[in-house]
Protein backbone atom coordinates (compact mmCIF):
# COMPACT_ATOMS: atom_id res chain seq x y z
CA UNK A 1 0.00 0.00 0.00
CA UNK A 2 1.19 3.54 -0.91
CA UNK A 3 1.50 6.32 1.57
CA UNK A 4 -2.00 8.72 1.45
CA UNK A 5 -0.18 11.81 0.66
CA UNK A 6 -3.06 13.01 -1.23
CA UNK A 7 -5.44 11.91 1.19
CA UNK A 8 -3.83 13.88 3.98
CA UNK A 9 -3.71 16.99 1.68
CA UNK A 10 -7.01 16.99 0.54
CA UNK A 11 -7.69 16.45 4.12
CA UNK A 12 -5.82 19.10 5.43
CA UNK A 13 -7.52 21.45 2.53
CA UNK A 14 -10.96 20.41 3.77
CA UNK A 15 -10.73 21.18 7.02
CA UNK A 16 -9.93 24.91 6.19
CA UNK A 17 -13.50 24.97 4.36
CA UNK A 18 -15.80 22.15 5.89
CA UNK A 19 -16.73 21.67 9.31
CA UNK A 20 -14.21 19.15 10.70
CA UNK A 21 -12.95 18.65 7.32
CA UNK A 22 -16.25 16.18 6.48
CA UNK A 23 -19.44 16.19 5.52
CA UNK A 24 -20.56 13.81 7.57
CA UNK A 25 -19.19 13.13 11.47
CA UNK A 26 -18.09 9.93 11.15
CA UNK A 27 -15.89 10.38 8.08
CA UNK A 28 -13.51 11.89 10.25
CA UNK A 29 -12.42 8.73 11.37
CA UNK A 30 -11.61 10.31 14.72
CA UNK A 31 -12.69 6.81 16.81
CA UNK A 32 -10.47 4.79 15.10
CA UNK A 33 -7.65 7.04 15.69
CA UNK A 34 -6.77 7.98 12.11
CA UNK A 35 -7.35 10.81 9.25
CA UNK A 36 -9.77 9.53 6.41
CA UNK A 37 -9.11 8.07 3.10
CA UNK A 38 -10.57 10.25 -0.10
CA UNK A 39 -12.02 8.02 -2.41
CA UNK A 40 -11.25 8.69 -5.94
CA UNK A 41 -13.92 5.68 -7.72
CA UNK A 42 -15.42 2.55 -6.97
CA UNK A 43 -16.31 -0.71 -9.07
CA UNK A 44 -18.26 -3.77 -8.08
CA UNK A 45 -17.17 -4.36 -4.40
CA UNK A 46 -13.61 -2.40 -4.87
CA UNK A 47 -12.88 1.77 -4.25
CA UNK A 48 -9.87 3.41 -4.86
CA UNK A 49 -8.65 5.91 -3.09
CA UNK A 50 -7.11 9.13 -4.40
CA UNK A 51 -3.12 8.33 -3.92
CA UNK A 52 -3.72 5.06 -6.01
CA UNK A 53 -4.76 2.16 -3.13
CA UNK A 54 -7.23 -0.26 -3.81
CA UNK A 55 -9.59 -1.75 -0.68
CA UNK A 56 -12.41 -4.50 -0.49
CA UNK A 57 -15.28 -1.95 0.16
CA UNK A 58 -17.81 -3.48 3.11
CA UNK A 59 -19.74 -0.25 3.80
CA UNK A 60 -21.17 -0.13 0.24
CA UNK A 61 -22.12 3.83 0.73
CA UNK A 62 -23.40 2.64 4.05
CA UNK A 63 -25.38 0.16 2.90
CA UNK A 64 -27.93 1.15 0.07
CA UNK A 65 -24.96 -0.25 -2.48
CA UNK A 66 -26.55 -3.93 -2.50
CA UNK A 67 -25.50 -4.43 -6.09
CA UNK A 68 -22.40 -2.41 -5.38
CA UNK A 69 -20.34 0.08 -6.94
CA UNK A 70 -21.32 1.18 -10.61
CA UNK A 71 -23.36 -1.70 -11.69
CA UNK A 72 -23.36 -1.48 -15.63
CA UNK A 73 -27.32 -1.68 -16.15
CA UNK A 74 -27.76 0.75 -13.17
CA UNK A 75 -25.57 2.81 -14.75
CA UNK A 76 -26.76 3.19 -17.72
CA UNK A 77 -30.06 4.06 -16.56
CA UNK A 78 -28.40 6.93 -14.75
CA UNK A 79 -26.53 8.23 -17.80
CA UNK A 80 -29.65 7.76 -19.99
CA UNK A 81 -31.91 10.08 -17.89
CA UNK A 82 -29.08 12.51 -17.65
CA UNK A 83 -28.72 12.68 -21.18
CA UNK A 84 -32.95 14.41 -20.90
CA UNK A 85 -32.06 16.83 -17.89
CA UNK A 86 -31.10 16.65 -13.88
CA UNK A 87 -33.63 18.24 -12.76
CA UNK A 88 -37.21 19.20 -13.12
CA UNK A 89 -39.52 20.15 -10.35
CA UNK A 90 -42.35 18.67 -12.46
CA UNK A 91 -43.58 15.08 -12.22
CA UNK A 92 -41.83 12.70 -14.16
CA UNK A 93 -43.09 9.05 -14.92
CA UNK A 94 -40.37 7.67 -13.44
CA UNK A 95 -41.70 8.52 -9.95
CA UNK A 96 -44.68 6.68 -10.51
CA UNK A 97 -43.07 3.50 -11.78
CA UNK A 98 -40.78 3.46 -8.81
CA UNK A 99 -43.70 4.10 -6.18
CA UNK A 100 -45.77 1.56 -8.05
CA UNK A 101 -42.84 -1.09 -7.50
CA UNK A 102 -42.31 0.02 -3.68
CA UNK A 103 -45.93 -0.41 -3.19
CA UNK A 104 -45.80 -3.98 -4.72
CA UNK A 105 -43.00 -5.10 -2.60
CA UNK A 106 -43.31 -3.54 0.64
CA UNK A 107 -46.54 -5.21 2.40
CA UNK A 108 -47.40 -2.28 4.66
CA UNK A 109 -47.44 0.37 2.06
CA UNK A 110 -50.30 1.35 0.19
CA UNK A 111 -49.30 4.59 -0.73
CA UNK A 112 -45.90 6.23 -0.72
CA UNK A 113 -44.27 9.61 -0.71
CA UNK A 114 -40.69 10.31 -2.16
CA UNK A 115 -38.26 12.58 -0.66
CA UNK A 116 -34.60 13.15 -0.60
CA UNK A 117 -33.16 11.21 1.90
CA UNK A 118 -33.84 9.06 5.07
CA UNK A 119 -33.55 11.99 7.80
CA UNK A 120 -36.60 13.55 5.16
CA UNK A 121 -38.63 10.59 5.49
CA UNK A 122 -37.96 10.04 9.33
CA UNK A 123 -39.34 13.41 10.17
CA UNK A 124 -42.01 13.33 7.55
CA UNK A 125 -43.11 10.41 8.66
CA UNK A 126 -43.28 11.59 12.30
CA UNK A 127 -45.14 14.62 11.40
CA UNK A 128 -47.86 12.62 9.93
CA UNK A 129 -47.84 10.90 12.51
CA UNK A 130 -48.58 14.48 14.96
CA UNK A 131 -50.77 15.54 12.44
CA UNK A 132 -52.73 12.00 12.24
CA UNK A 133 -53.48 11.98 15.65
CA UNK A 134 -53.19 14.97 16.87
CA UNK A 135 -50.95 14.28 19.85
CA UNK A 136 -47.10 15.73 20.41
CA UNK A 137 -45.12 13.16 21.61
CA UNK A 138 -42.89 10.32 20.29
CA UNK A 139 -41.03 6.87 21.23
CA UNK A 140 -37.91 6.31 20.03
CA UNK A 141 -35.26 3.41 21.20
CA UNK A 142 -32.00 4.18 23.00
CA UNK A 143 -29.28 3.56 20.41
CA UNK A 144 -31.45 3.61 17.19
CA UNK A 145 -30.49 6.20 14.79
CA UNK A 146 -32.83 8.33 13.17
CA UNK A 147 -31.43 10.54 10.69
CA UNK A 148 -29.94 14.24 12.59
CA UNK A 149 -33.79 15.81 12.92
CA UNK A 150 -34.19 17.83 16.48
CA UNK A 151 -36.46 15.26 18.08
CA UNK A 152 -34.43 12.26 17.06
CA UNK A 153 -31.17 13.21 18.44
CA UNK A 154 -32.22 12.06 22.02
CA UNK A 155 -30.12 8.85 23.15
CA UNK A 156 -29.38 8.51 19.58
CA UNK A 157 -26.82 5.81 17.97
CA UNK A 158 -24.64 5.68 15.09
CA UNK A 159 -22.92 8.83 15.35
CA UNK A 160 -24.07 10.61 17.95
CA UNK A 161 -22.35 7.50 19.65
CA UNK A 162 -19.41 7.00 17.81
CA UNK A 163 -18.16 10.88 18.94
CA UNK A 164 -19.03 10.45 22.43
CA UNK A 165 -22.14 12.95 21.78
CA UNK A 166 -24.83 12.97 24.27
CA UNK A 167 -26.86 14.98 22.42
CA UNK A 168 -26.95 18.01 20.36
CA UNK A 169 -26.78 21.21 21.18
CA UNK A 170 -28.95 23.78 19.30
CA UNK A 171 -32.12 21.40 19.96
CA UNK A 172 -34.63 23.13 21.99
CA UNK A 173 -35.59 21.20 25.03
CA UNK A 174 -39.24 21.66 24.54
CA UNK A 175 -38.49 19.09 21.36
CA UNK A 176 -36.64 17.25 23.82
CA UNK A 177 -39.46 16.70 25.88
CA UNK A 178 -42.04 15.71 23.74
CA UNK A 179 -39.54 12.70 22.78
CA UNK A 180 -39.26 10.08 24.82
CA UNK A 181 -36.21 6.77 24.52
CA UNK A 182 -36.53 3.94 26.15
CA UNK A 183 -34.49 0.42 25.88
CA UNK A 184 -34.56 -1.55 22.86
CA UNK A 185 -35.65 -4.83 23.28
CA UNK A 186 -37.71 -3.69 27.34
CA UNK A 187 -41.39 -4.63 26.86
CA UNK A 188 -41.82 -3.52 30.76
CA UNK A 189 -40.01 -0.11 30.52
CA UNK A 190 -42.17 0.51 26.98
CA UNK A 191 -45.26 -0.62 28.53
CA UNK A 192 -44.76 1.40 31.60
CA UNK A 193 -44.37 4.81 29.49
CA UNK A 194 -47.53 3.94 27.17
CA UNK A 195 -49.48 3.23 30.41
CA UNK A 196 -48.45 6.57 31.13
CA UNK A 197 -48.10 8.50 28.78
CA UNK A 198 -50.11 6.77 25.86
CA UNK A 199 -53.36 8.95 25.19
CA UNK A 200 -50.30 12.05 24.52
CA UNK A 201 -48.19 9.28 21.88
CA UNK A 202 -48.44 10.26 18.20
CA UNK A 203 -45.71 7.12 17.24
CA UNK A 204 -43.42 5.11 18.34
CA UNK A 205 -40.47 4.59 15.78
CA UNK A 206 -38.20 1.95 15.74
CA UNK A 207 -35.33 0.34 13.74
CA UNK A 208 -36.81 -3.39 13.41
CA UNK A 209 -33.13 -4.61 13.36
CA UNK A 210 -30.97 -1.73 14.83
CA UNK A 211 -27.60 -0.87 12.99
CA UNK A 212 -26.52 1.90 13.99
CA UNK A 213 -25.68 0.73 17.58
CA UNK A 214 -24.53 -1.99 15.91
CA UNK A 215 -26.54 -5.08 14.53
CA UNK A 216 -29.06 -5.80 16.99
CA UNK A 217 -31.63 -8.49 16.80
CA UNK A 218 -34.94 -7.86 18.61
CA UNK A 219 -36.27 -10.37 20.62
CA UNK A 220 -38.62 -12.90 19.14
CA UNK A 221 -42.03 -11.44 20.97
CA UNK A 222 -40.63 -7.89 21.49
CA UNK A 223 -42.04 -6.27 17.67
CA UNK A 224 -45.11 -8.10 18.08
CA UNK A 225 -45.46 -6.66 21.49
CA UNK A 226 -44.98 -3.11 20.03
CA UNK A 227 -47.32 -3.86 17.62
CA UNK A 228 -50.25 -5.04 19.33
CA UNK A 229 -49.45 -2.59 22.40
CA UNK A 230 -49.20 0.66 20.15
CA UNK A 231 -52.44 -0.49 17.83
CA UNK A 232 -54.34 -1.09 21.45
CA UNK A 233 -53.82 3.04 21.80
CA UNK A 234 -54.18 4.30 18.65
CA UNK A 235 -50.47 4.98 18.45
CA UNK A 236 -48.96 5.15 14.73
CA UNK A 237 -45.81 2.41 14.58
CA UNK A 238 -43.37 3.69 12.31
CA UNK A 239 -41.00 1.21 10.89
CA UNK A 240 -37.67 2.93 10.16
CA UNK A 241 -36.29 0.49 7.25
CA UNK A 242 -33.62 2.85 5.72
CA UNK A 243 -31.31 -0.12 6.30
CA UNK A 244 -33.45 -2.87 6.02
CA UNK A 245 -35.44 -2.00 3.93
CA UNK A 246 -35.35 -4.06 0.18
CA UNK A 247 -31.96 -5.44 2.09
CA UNK A 248 -33.12 -8.21 4.71
CA UNK A 249 -35.59 -8.48 0.99
CA UNK A 250 -37.65 -6.89 -1.17
CA UNK A 251 -40.50 -6.61 1.83
CA UNK A 252 -37.88 -5.53 4.12
CA UNK A 253 -38.02 -6.18 8.11
CA UNK A 254 -41.85 -6.50 8.14
CA UNK A 255 -41.93 -8.99 5.63
CA UNK A 256 -39.14 -10.96 7.32
CA UNK A 257 -40.62 -11.02 10.89
CA UNK A 258 -44.27 -10.67 9.34
CA UNK A 259 -45.11 -7.47 11.34
CA UNK A 260 -47.05 -4.39 9.76
CA UNK A 261 -46.43 -1.49 10.50
CA UNK A 262 -48.10 1.75 10.15
CA UNK A 263 -45.84 3.60 8.46
CA UNK A 264 -42.57 2.92 6.82
CA UNK A 265 -39.36 4.72 6.08
CA UNK A 266 -36.99 3.89 3.24
CA UNK A 267 -33.60 4.99 2.19
CA UNK A 268 -31.07 5.26 -0.63
CA UNK A 269 -31.40 1.72 -1.47
CA UNK A 270 -34.38 2.72 -3.68
CA UNK A 271 -32.31 4.90 -5.42
CA UNK A 272 -29.02 2.75 -6.49
CA UNK A 273 -27.04 4.72 -3.97
CA UNK A 274 -28.08 8.51 -5.12
CA UNK A 275 -30.04 10.76 -2.24
CA UNK A 276 -33.56 9.67 -2.33
CA UNK A 277 -35.44 8.58 0.35
CA UNK A 278 -39.19 7.80 1.30
CA UNK A 279 -42.05 7.24 3.78
CA UNK A 280 -45.10 5.29 3.30
CA UNK A 281 -48.42 3.53 4.62
CA UNK A 282 -51.85 3.16 5.05
CA UNK A 283 -54.16 4.95 2.70
CA UNK A 284 -56.06 6.72 5.48
CA UNK A 285 -52.80 7.85 7.15
CA UNK A 286 -51.24 8.66 3.80
CA UNK A 287 -54.01 11.02 2.71
CA UNK A 288 -53.66 13.62 5.13
CA UNK A 289 -50.34 14.68 3.72
CA UNK A 290 -50.66 17.64 1.27
CA UNK A 291 -52.48 18.21 -1.32
CA UNK A 292 -54.59 15.46 -0.03
CA UNK A 293 -54.59 16.60 3.61
CA UNK A 294 -53.75 19.23 5.86
CA UNK A 295 -49.93 18.11 6.74
CA UNK A 296 -47.30 19.83 4.51
CA UNK A 297 -44.20 18.23 3.29
CA UNK A 298 -42.75 19.35 0.16
CA UNK A 299 -39.15 18.77 -1.67
CA UNK A 300 -38.55 20.26 -5.12
CA UNK A 301 -35.81 17.68 -5.57
CA UNK A 302 -38.17 14.91 -4.22
CA UNK A 303 -38.91 12.32 -7.23
CA UNK A 304 -35.69 13.41 -8.88
CA UNK A 305 -35.27 11.80 -12.57
CA UNK A 306 -31.74 10.20 -11.69
CA UNK A 307 -32.16 8.59 -8.96
CA UNK A 308 -35.77 7.24 -9.63
CA UNK A 309 -34.01 5.61 -12.47
CA UNK A 310 -31.32 4.02 -11.05
CA UNK A 311 -33.95 2.82 -8.26
CA UNK A 312 -36.25 1.33 -10.76
CA UNK A 313 -33.22 -1.01 -12.16
CA UNK A 314 -32.04 -1.91 -8.07
CA UNK A 315 -35.63 -2.74 -7.53
CA UNK A 316 -35.88 -4.88 -10.74
CA UNK A 317 -32.52 -6.87 -9.81
CA UNK A 318 -33.27 -7.44 -6.33
CA UNK A 319 -36.76 -9.00 -7.65
CA UNK A 320 -34.48 -12.10 -9.46
CA UNK A 321 -34.87 -14.96 -7.61
CA UNK A 322 -31.92 -16.19 -5.65
CA UNK A 323 -30.65 -12.79 -4.74
CA UNK A 324 -30.79 -12.43 -1.20
CA UNK A 325 -30.25 -16.16 -0.56
CA UNK A 326 -26.89 -15.61 -2.45
CA UNK A 327 -26.60 -12.40 -0.07
CA UNK A 328 -27.40 -14.31 3.19
CA UNK A 329 -25.12 -17.31 2.46
CA UNK A 330 -21.75 -15.36 1.54
CA UNK A 331 -22.69 -13.33 4.87
CA UNK A 332 -22.94 -16.77 6.93
CA UNK A 333 -19.61 -17.99 5.66
CA UNK A 334 -17.85 -14.74 6.22
CA UNK A 335 -20.11 -14.47 9.85
CA UNK A 336 -18.87 -18.20 10.56
CA UNK A 337 -15.16 -18.00 9.39
CA UNK A 338 -14.64 -14.59 11.53
CA UNK A 339 -15.81 -16.57 14.19
CA UNK A 340 -13.35 -19.04 14.13
CA UNK A 341 -10.29 -16.83 13.84
CA UNK A 342 -11.61 -15.14 16.68
CA UNK A 343 -11.56 -18.02 18.76
CA UNK A 344 -8.06 -19.34 17.45
CA UNK A 345 -6.44 -16.10 18.60
CA UNK A 346 -8.23 -15.65 21.78
CA UNK A 347 -10.21 -12.36 20.65
CA UNK A 348 -13.21 -10.98 22.50
CA UNK A 349 -15.99 -10.34 20.37
CA UNK A 350 -19.52 -11.05 19.77
CA UNK A 351 -20.71 -11.39 16.04
CA UNK A 352 -24.42 -10.50 15.16
CA UNK A 353 -25.55 -10.98 11.56
CA UNK A 354 -28.95 -11.46 9.73
CA UNK A 355 -29.26 -11.14 6.22
CA UNK A 356 -26.25 -9.35 4.63
CA UNK A 357 -25.32 -6.95 7.38
CA UNK A 358 -23.47 -7.97 10.42
CA UNK A 359 -21.46 -6.10 13.14
CA UNK A 360 -18.35 -7.62 15.58
CA UNK A 361 -18.92 -6.02 19.08
CA UNK A 362 -15.04 -6.70 20.31
CA UNK A 363 -14.71 -7.09 24.27
CA UNK A 364 -18.04 -8.23 24.57
CA UNK A 365 -19.67 -11.64 25.11
CA UNK A 366 -22.58 -12.88 25.11
CA UNK A 367 -25.83 -11.53 22.90
CA UNK A 368 -26.02 -7.88 23.04
CA UNK A 369 -29.64 -6.45 23.44
CA UNK A 370 -29.34 -3.06 23.15
CA UNK A 371 -27.46 0.40 23.34
CA UNK A 372 -26.16 -0.31 27.12
CA UNK A 373 -24.54 -3.61 26.19
CA UNK A 374 -23.44 -2.34 22.64
CA UNK A 375 -22.01 0.97 24.20
CA UNK A 376 -19.43 -1.64 26.29
CA UNK A 377 -17.44 -2.65 23.37
CA UNK A 378 -13.74 -2.22 23.30
CA UNK A 379 -13.87 0.92 21.12
CA UNK A 380 -9.86 1.26 21.19
CA UNK A 381 -9.63 -2.27 19.55
CA UNK A 382 -12.07 -1.86 17.09
CA UNK A 383 -9.88 1.49 16.17
CA UNK A 384 -6.60 -0.52 15.83
CA UNK A 385 -8.59 -3.33 14.05
CA UNK A 386 -9.77 -0.65 11.70
CA UNK A 387 -6.32 0.37 10.92
CA UNK A 388 -4.57 -2.73 10.56
CA UNK A 389 -7.80 -3.69 7.97
CA UNK A 390 -6.84 -0.60 6.25
CA UNK A 391 -3.54 -1.25 5.59
CA UNK A 392 -4.41 -5.04 4.30
CA UNK A 393 -6.86 -3.79 1.92
CA UNK A 394 -10.00 -4.03 3.08
CA UNK A 395 -12.22 -0.72 4.15
CA UNK A 396 -14.92 -1.24 6.97
CA UNK A 397 -17.08 1.23 9.10
CA UNK A 398 -14.99 3.25 10.95
CA UNK A 399 -17.26 3.11 13.65
CA UNK A 400 -17.35 0.55 16.26
CA UNK A 401 -21.26 1.07 16.17
CA UNK A 402 -22.00 0.41 12.77
CA UNK A 403 -22.67 -2.76 10.27
CA UNK A 404 -20.72 -3.86 7.74
CA UNK A 405 -22.29 -5.05 4.39
CA UNK A 406 -21.87 -7.68 1.43
CA UNK A 407 -23.45 -6.94 -2.21
CA UNK A 408 -23.52 -8.98 -5.12
CA UNK A 409 -20.75 -7.73 -6.59
CA UNK A 410 -18.54 -9.04 -3.37
CA UNK A 411 -16.90 -12.44 -4.79
CA UNK A 412 -15.76 -15.59 -2.84
CA UNK A 413 -12.22 -14.21 -3.36
CA UNK A 414 -13.42 -11.09 -1.93
CA UNK A 415 -14.89 -12.58 1.34
CA UNK A 416 -11.35 -14.67 1.78
CA UNK A 417 -9.11 -11.81 1.32
CA UNK A 418 -11.33 -10.04 4.40
CA UNK A 419 -10.59 -13.06 6.03
CA UNK A 420 -7.16 -13.40 5.45
CA UNK A 421 -6.69 -9.47 6.72
CA UNK A 422 -8.50 -9.97 9.83
CA UNK A 423 -6.31 -13.42 10.33
CA UNK A 424 -3.30 -10.72 9.67
CA UNK A 425 -4.83 -8.10 12.14
CA UNK A 426 -5.48 -10.52 14.56
CA UNK A 427 -1.83 -11.60 15.28
CA UNK A 428 -0.73 -8.76 15.60
CA UNK A 429 -3.45 -7.29 18.17
CA UNK A 430 -4.34 -9.88 19.97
Amino acid sequence: MQRNLLSEKFFKTAQRVIPGGVNSPVRACKSVGTNPIFVESGSGSWIWDVDGNSYVDFVCSWGPLILGHCHPDVMAAVKKEADKGTSFGIPTWNEVRLAEMIVNAVPSIEKVRLVNSGTEATMSAVRLARGFTNRKKIVKFNGCYHGHADSFLVKAGSGVATLGIPGSPGVPEEIVQNTIAVPFNDKEILQQVLDQEGDDIACVIVEPVPANMGVVLPDDDFLPFLRKVTEERGIILIFDEVITGFRLGLGGAQEYFDIMPDLTCLGKIIGGGLPVGAYGGRSDIMNYIAPDGPVYQAGTLSGNPMATAAGIKTLEILARPGIYETLKEKMDYLVEELKVLAKKYDVTCTIQNIGSMMTCFFGVEGQIKNFDQAAKSDTDFYGKYFRQMLKNGVYIAPSQFEAAFVSMAHSWDDLDIALEATESSFKILA
